[in-house]
């Protein structure tokens, strides 16, 4: 009988020399996830630069410029896996002014590490890193609490660290977070569990990333369609897309937004065979007993638990671009395959966001927009703001309903 392997998507956080690269190049190097020659290349350019162990944090600091300044700038996306679960790992940078590729690397992942020096506990940019993943509904947290050798081992010290965060996590509505005890640079309780915190009687950091719930259950949520693409063939018409959550089967009566029309779906189609039914988040194609007024970026839906359909846009926003987003600015609002043009009403009382600021927004649409609240749905609640004149990301978005 075949076992299916799932996969986990998760980010690392934290301030600056908290331990970040370090932490996952020792989650590579341990779970014998780096081939010899990767390895030997870490073992030469260590040397290099004078060191006498290898620097693991090299295996995912892979720009010139990061290995130069010895930060991590860009957002360093890995790929390992274990006999139990795949990986898809993130390291996001910990400068403040590199939030935004913390957003990036945590917008879809299903858990995020945040490091915390143990000499130091918690700083501004953990406050930060963890207000954004209450912003972003990640739906784990860990609390690596790193360096614990520079600290004894103390178990106080890591009590201490742990009670202060806490204290923070319930100012920001994250619903909770596992605590673990960490040295990245020995590897204490990265892979392999720890023989000097004995007092720690929870799980190694992979330990928990292999047994942690993953997925979020999207096939169980209403149903919602984007439509992206409109295959014509002779007179009857498919409609492509994904579908980002729910289910549908032939015979479902759904609605068409934003028109609000009905019709009934007379059959799906999975990569060109015909089904009975569909579930997140799988790629289909639908066709509708009557020919309605259906185009990219229209919403299907299908029950009565139907999404808000508005021109009134409230969201709290990070700011991704170096230019400002000001009141009265004109966008484009992009949400799942539909594009459409807006107005920045109101900035939270900001006279403006620059670069990494988080904030929050009021937009008023040309047309309509089918949402959900981001906290329900982070697919069909979330958008990006984008310049008309020459089309780059200014804003990514989470709805508030």
């Amino acid at each position: 009988m075949s076992t299916t392997i799932d996969t986990l998507r998760f980010a690392t956080a934290g301030s600056v020399d908290d331990g970040k690269s370090t932490l996952v190049g020792r989650l590579l190097h341990d779970s014998k996830s780096i081939l010899t020659d990767q390895l030997e290349a870490v073992e030469h350019a260590s040397r290099n630069r004078g060191q006498d162990a290898p620097d693991l944090a090299l295996l995912t600091d892979g720009l010139r410029a990061e290995r130069e300044q010895g930060i991590t700038i860009d957002v360093a996306y890995r790929y390992f896996a274990t006999p139990k679960r795949r990986f898809i790992l993130a390291d996001t940078p910990g400068h403040v002014q590199y939030t935004r590729n913390m957003v990036t690397g945590a917008s879809t992942a299903e858990l995020t590490v945040i490091l915390i020096d143990a000499r130091n506990g918690v700083v501004e940019q953990t406050r930060r890193h963890a207000a954004l993943a209450a912003l972003l509904r990640v739906p784990h947290v860990v609390l690596a609490v790193n360096k614990m050798d520079l600290v004894g081992y103390e178990e106080k010290e890591f009590e201490r660290i742990v009670e202060d965060f806490a204290g923070h996590a319930a100012e920001l509505g994250l619903p909770g977070f596992t605590p673990i005890p960490v040295s990245a640079l020995v590897g204490d309780n990265v892979v392999d569990r720890s023989a000097h915190m004995d007092w720690y009687r929870g799980p190694a950091l992979l330990e928990f990333l292999e047994h942690v719930p993953v997925g979020t259950d999207a096939a169980d949520a209403p149903a919602r369609f984007p439509v992206q693409y409109v295959i014509r063939d002779g007179e009857v018409r498919h409609y492509a897309g994904q579908l980002v959550s729910g289910s549908l089967r032939v015979g479902d009566r759904v609605t068409v937004h934003p028109s609000g029309e009905i019709s009934e779906i007379t059959g799906i189609d999975v990569l060109g065979v015909a089904h009975d039914t569909a579930r997140a988040p799988q790629s289909i194609s639908i066709r509708l007993a009557e020919q309605r007024d259906v185009s990219r970026g229209v919403m299907i839906t299908a029950g009565v638990d139907v999404p808000a359909l508005t021109k009134d846009v409230r969201a709290a926003v990070c700011h991704l671009a170096d230019r400002p987003l000001r009141v009265g600015d004109r966008v484009l609002v992009r949400h799942t395959t539909r594009t459409v043009k807006a107005i920045v009403k109101d900035l939270g009382g900001a006279g403006e966001l620059s670069a990494n600021d988080l904030g929050r927004i009021t937009l008023r649409t040309a047309e309509p927009l089918a949402l959900d609240d981001y906290a329900v749905s982070r697919r069909t609640g979330a958008f990006i703001l984008i310049d008309p004149a020459d089309g780059a990301t200014l804003t990514a978005g989470m709805v508030e309903l």
